[in-house]
């Protein structure tokens, strides 16, 4: 007999429709179409089934439909929870009853769509009378029919909730630790109105099963929780709150960008200065932290993202660098020596880096200085920030983003919702504080500008190569400028980003006082005699300003660097281990006697020259500390910079990611599913029991509460036939009631031979 003419004669008699087992479904779809659901869950691949029976069996496991349904939408759940209301697990269930159970909350296009995305994943099976596996409920984040029927208005819920009283309060938190179906007799009709359940069912916040049972709403339960109530329609919201152009939008992510780099450079100075101890469990200590971000100017939350990606990236790691700070107590977080190629790299080059490095992130840098379950903060750079999930949320957002209009920006509770809508399985990490920590880092690395996703990054998650990203950031950025303007009062106002050499030249003359899009730079006594100390003369500093400044070079700055060379150098520091030799007698007298150089011990030997045993670099020190200006020299008699070069650790070979099982690939999708033929057809294969089958028959049994002989094959290869009384089949478990032993027992699928009506 045909399915059609099956349904047919089952819907005559008035019986429940009949669908032919997955397992024989299974079998025959096409080969494509076994592929494709190999592809959309590669958990059934590993390892290959060995036949299409066992295939069937492994897609109808909890765990298997859990992970199925893990990446479902809105849509596709609630249509699952409608034929769970309408029993498709027992029995089959016209598409037409589907429809009309939904009626005109979802087109009907979009609910046939649905179905076919269902059928696609083997979590439903049939043609216009369908089925679903009985572990379809598991796949659900909520109660069976908490999606089919509006449970309750969420417009006035937390006015609702907030006027509960402490017995109507206490008995929705049981509903909300256990189970949220609950019997009672005062839900029966002509109880009186004043008791807690019937207040709560008038309240809308209870509904009711039956005469005694009643169930809480599913958007009640997720306001007690403290989460956004939703989703509540079958449509995907709208997140879009405000709209630009993209010009804009690259405008402002081009500046972020600047600033980032800006601020991830001042880190590697900082940390190749004076590297920070690691804690012993890992990470960076909340005082190191503080400390770090008091000396660099950067806001502790921000500061913490830029370690975490700079650890990801390879920039800085943990280690005993070289030169060793002299207390020893290491391992030490430093720079590595792919920092400095870094630093050197174009701008959009290491953009490109951070934001790939960001979005494959296995951590939350938002959690840093919150504290966890255990009450412990959480530490920058530790293993506690470690999140297999992060990664996918971050796509889920920018794949949100990414198909909205450019320009179309974005909050955290509108894109919050919208995420929900598309995962609602991971709505608990979705709630607005975590999207909202998604959108902070997303701007400060320049991937979005006034809410929308920049063109740049559009490129990057669109899979375009490096170099087309890269000129994408390119085009987006400022054109460096070759030119600054002098201030009357020694400022130096830089009106966009300055060329590299052009920068690191004004740096070493000046140092930073505002920083932003325009940056603001302050010429003084000290950063004047730093750039002589480095060897610079007092000729190429007037040059430096008379050829790169727009305004005319203030007198005030020319008699400062003049006055500072004067004085600058004519004590000078060589080796003895040191020795301070001075054309002026008088100076060099008042330089040894000087209490700051008591710590270096200077001796004169001559008029003009004493010795010292400590390192020149103390003596240099100790000389400025007594307001001199020393310069070091070379045996020749030249003026050398003997600065640290700063201290640096090898580059990781690979930092802690995120675990992604193997994706097959579709030529070896191919060969399992060309496996699964040839086995279907051979004679031993016929011949082996269908647990798809075995499943449908007992799981009938049970639904009608009939008996059944089954043929089973105990642990020690006994084969027995009993008869039984199924209660449930649940995890390739059958539990049923053995009348032999006058108890109930749990039979293992797999290990069912035959199953014949008693």
């Amino acid at each position: 007999m045909t399915e059609n003419a099956a349904e047919g004669s089952g819907e005559a008699a008035g019986a429940p429709a009949r669908v032919v087992p997955l397992g024989a479904w299974l079998a025959d779809l096409p080969d494509e179409r076994l592929i494709r659901l190999l592809e959309l869950r590669p958990d059934l691949t590993q390892p290959p089934p060995g036949t299409i029976a066992a295939l069937a069996a492994r897609a109808q496991a909890r765990q298997s439909v859990k992970a199925a349904t893990d990446d479902l939408d809105y849509l596709h759940l609630a249509v699952l929870d409608a034929l769970l209301v309408l029993h498709a697990d027992t029995a089959g269930v016209p598409l037409t009853k589907l429809l009309e159970l939904i009626g005109d909350r979802a087109p009907q296009e979009a609910v046939v769509a649905a179905v076919d995305g269902l059928r696609e994943r083997a979590l439903v099976w049939g043609d216009t009378t369908v089925r679903v596996t009985a572990e379809a409920a598991g796949g659900l984040p909520w109660f069976p029919g908490q999606a089919s029927v509006e449970d309750t208005d969420p417009a006035d819920l937390a006015d609702r909730l907030a006027a509960l009283d402490e017995a109507q309060d206490e008995l929705l938190r049981k509903l909300l630790d256990g189970s949220p179906v609950g019997r009672t007799r005062d839900a029966a009709p002509g109880t009186p109105p004043d008791r807690p359940v019937q207040r709560l069912l008038a309240a809308g916040l209870l509904r009711q099963l039956d005469a005694e049972t009643v169930i809480l709403p599913r958007l009640v339960g997720q306001a007690l929780r403290v989460e956004l109530p939703g989703p509540v329609t079958l449509t995907p919201p709208d997140p879009v709150v405000s709209t630009t152009t993209a010009a804009d939008v690259d405008a402002v992510a081009a500046g972020a960008v600047i600033d980032l780099l800006r601020e991830v450079e001042l880190v590697l100075d900082t940390l190749s200065a004076n590297p920070v101890p690691e804690l012993r469990s890992g990470g960076l200590g909340v005082r190191d932290l503080k400390r770090l971000a008091k000396h660099t100017g950067i806001e502790d939350r921000r500061l913490a993202l830029i370690l975490e990606l700079s650890a990801a990236a390879g920039l800085i790691a943990a280690g005993m660098p070289e030169p060793e700070p002299p207390d020893d107590a290491g391992p030490y977080w430093t720079p590595t020596v792919a920092s400095d190629r870094f630093v050197e790299s174009p701008t959009a080059a290491k953009w490109h880096l951070l934001a790939s490095t960001w979005l494959d992130l296995p951590g939350r840098p938002g959690l840093i200085g919150n504290r966890g379950p255990d009450g412990k903060p959480y530490a920058a750079l530790s293993d506690s920030l470690f999140s297999t999930a992060a990664p996918l949320d971050r796509r889920l957002l920018l794949d949100v983003l990414a198909e909205l209009p450019p320009g179309a920006g974005v909050e955290a509770k509108e894109a919050s919702l919208a995420m929900i809508w598309r995962r609602p399985r991971w709505a608990a990490r979705l709630q607005p504080a975590p999207v909202g920590d998604l959108l902070v880092e997303a701007h400060a690395l320049g991937v979005m500008g006034r809410g929308a996703i920049a063109t740049p990054f559009r490129s990057l998650l669109a899979g375009d190569s490096p170099e087309d990203v890269v000129q994408a950031m390119e085009k987006a950025l400022p054109k460096p400028i070759d030119h600054f303007l002098l201030q009357a009062d020694l400022t130096v106002v830089v009106p966009g980003p300055l060329e590299r050499g052009l920068a690191e030249q004004l740096a070493a003359v000046a140092d930073v006082e505002s920083a932003g899009a325009a940056m603001v730079y302050r010429i003084s006594e000290g950063s004047v005699r730093r750039a002589l100390d480095t060897g610079r003369t007092a000729g190429e500093l007037h040059s430096l300003f008379s050829r790169h400044s727009k305004t005319p070079v203030p007198q005030g700055l020319t008699y400062l660097i003049d006055d500072v060379a004067r004085r600058h150098g004519q004590l000078r520091v060589g080796m003895a281990a040191s020795f301070v030799r001075c054309e002026d007698a008088t100076l060099l007298a008042q330089a040894v006697a000087a209490p700051a150089t008591d710590a270096v011990e200077l001796r004169l030997l001559a008029p003009t020259v004493a010795v010292s045993q400590a390192p020149i670099a103390e003596v240099l020190a100790a000389l400025r500390a007594a307001g001199f200006a020393p310069a070091a020299e070379d045996s020749t008699g030249a003026i050398v910079d003997i600065r640290a070069r700063g201290a640096r650790v090898p580059a990781p070979s690979g930092r802690r990611r995120a675990y992604r099982p193997p994706t097959p690939t579709t030529q070896t999708l191919s060969a399992i599913v060309a496996v699964l033929r040839k086995v279907a057809a051979s004679p031993a294969g016929s011949m082996r029991l269908d647990p798809a089958v075995a499943i449908s028959q007992l799981q009938e049994a049970a639904h009608r509460q009939t008996s059944v002989v089954i043929g089973y094959v105990d642990p020690a290869g006994v084969a027995t036939q009993r008869v039984v009384a199924p209660v449930n089949v649940r995890g390739g478990q059958l539990t049923a009631y053995d009348p032999a032993t006058g108890r109930m027992r749990e039979f293992a699928i797999h290990r069912v031979t035959s199953v014949v009506s008693a």
